[in-house]
């Protein structure tokens, strides 16, 4: 059973090469830079007032804070300030955000058992693997189905993280495995409104994936068929054919931790290859809103049914977070403005006139090659100007992904940022964490990151 192997895997996982680690440091920063800016402008306070008030045993700190709670509780809370301002990363190939389920889980059980930092980050790889594995198994499926392939995923990949930092044999992970598949969900119904579910969907895996570990550790049990048998999450989640036998292949051989991308803008990732391409027009000719008659895209056939969904209005978005699910929106904001930022998706900014406008000019239609994913598809567009000339862009992919990284400089630039900490205060923090495996513990870490939401505070006066 593929439950059962994988829980082998990860629980016998000693030996991370080099790159994955790396990668895996490099993913654990940025998730610590985008919870913290979700930190600073209050993204996830409903979380985190309901984490506070679960309270339990001090075994894991709120990212943050000294507030220690309980290992799920402070998941709760870590995983949705992770993902709030939808600006960490994101898995190609089954487009799950990863560190949102990972990071949680990992420093929280991690704090609660005392794990060395070697042992977190080996865990952690542990998850990121499990995470984009299960969801690649079913490309967009969870997605066509209704559900956020990150809750629907993370479930697993949390529980794993957590069944090996608690020291569970391979029969209690794989039942924690099976127990985490009657926790998968994660609606997009949040799409067409103002709700902040999809904010709360990592927060919900890292806690359910926690829990299902604890109730295998004392002796609860799950179905080893949770990926390949009748019923399973597969056959009951995705609307798309899925093959559950490549969660095991390459296993400890092809590394996704190392494909995970990074985003360079706060928008959802399916519409970053089209940003790209608006970046490269711009670069060729200068114009503003008032100058563009109209815009033309190529758009994957998975994405469009996220960033170009007609049955809402897309070009007046009905919160911060929808103008993130819409790409004419999010095309109109980068003309207007000249780059896209956390500031550009802020309540004030999405009903702007000279935006809303231009958004109702920006037309799409769908390409895409076969075997290509949606994350790693080529942008183009094509922008008519009032006088009547014609400016083109197009990038091969999106910024940021397995084959087009962000520079150190950017990422770091990227965390200073979200986490509104002069450069010198960063770039500590980054050693710490780029150095987790030489660490003896998750609370420097932790601690670290307190600090820097401190002086946030004390900078904002």
């Amino acid at each position: 059973m593929i439950a059962r192997e994988l829980a082998g895997w990860a629980l016998g996982l000693d030996r991370v090469p080099r790159e994955a680690e790396a990668a895996a440091t490099r993913h654990l920063l940025d998730g610590f830079g985008t919870a913290l800016g979700a930190l600073r402008t209050g993204a996830a306070d409903p979380a985190i007032e309901v984490a506070r008030g679960l309270g339990g045993p001090p075994e894991a700190a709120l990212l943050g804070s000294a507030d220690l709670l309980s290992a799920p509780a402070a998941a709760l809370a870590n995983g949705t300030l992770v993902h709030a301002l939808d600006f960490d990363d994101t898995h190609a190939g089954g487009l799950v955000h990863a560190t949102a389920v990972v990071l949680p889980a990992a420093f929280a059980v991690g704090q609660q058992t005392g794990a060395p930092g070697r042992e977190i980050l080996t865990a952690a790889v542990a998850g990121y693997e499990t995470a984009c594995r299960v969801a690649a198994a079913a490309p967009h499926g969870f997605h066509a189905r209704g559900l956020h392939a990150t809750m629907v995923a993370g479930v697993f990949s949390s529980a794993l993280v957590a069944a090996r930092l608690l020291g569970l044999d391979a029969d209690r992970a794989a039942n924690a495995l099976g127990i985490a598949g009657s926790q998968a969900g994660g609606l997009l119904a949040f799409l067409g409104t103002g709700a902040s579910t999809k904010q709360l969907h990592p927060g919900f895996a890292s806690q359910s994936g926690i829990t299902a570990a604890r109730l295998a550790a004392a002796g609860a049990t799950g179905p080893e068929t949770v990926f390949d048998g009748p019923h399973g999450v597969f056959d009951a989640l995705s609307a798309n054919p899925a093959d559950p036998a490549s969660i095991l292949d390459g296993l400890g051989e092809r590394w996704e931790t190392t494909r995970i991308g990074i985003k360079p803008y706060a928008a959802c990732q399916l519409s970053h290859a089209t940003i790209g391409a608006v970046l490269d027009a711009m670069a060729r000719e200068r114009f503003g809103p008032g100058d563009v008659a109209g815009v033309h895209a190529r758009v994957h056939p998975d994405s469009a049914p996220v960033v170009c969904d007609t049955s809402r209005d897309l070009t007046r978005p009905a919160s911060p977070y929808a103008a993130k699910f819409s790409l004419p929106w999010t095309v109109a904001a980068l003309i207007a403005d000249r780059g896209l930022t956390l500031e550009t998706f802020e309540p004030d900014s999405i009903a702007r006139p000279e935006v809303t406008r231009l958004a109702a000019r920006v037309r799409w239609d769908v390409a895409g090659g076969p075997g290509v994913v949606a994350a790693d598809a080529p942008g183009h567009v094509t922008i008519t100007l009032t006088d009547g000339r014609e400016v083109t862009g197009s990038v091969p992919r999106s910024e940021g992904g397995g084959d087009f990284p962000l520079s150190r400089a950017s990422l770091l630039a990227k965390f200073t940022g979200n986490a509104g900490v002069p450069e010198p205060e960063a770039r500590e923090f980054a050693h710490l964490v780029e150095t987790l495996g030489e660490q003896p513990d998750a609370a420097a870490v932790m601690r670290a990151a307190a600090r820097l939401a401190q002086l946030t505070q004390q900078e904002n006066g």
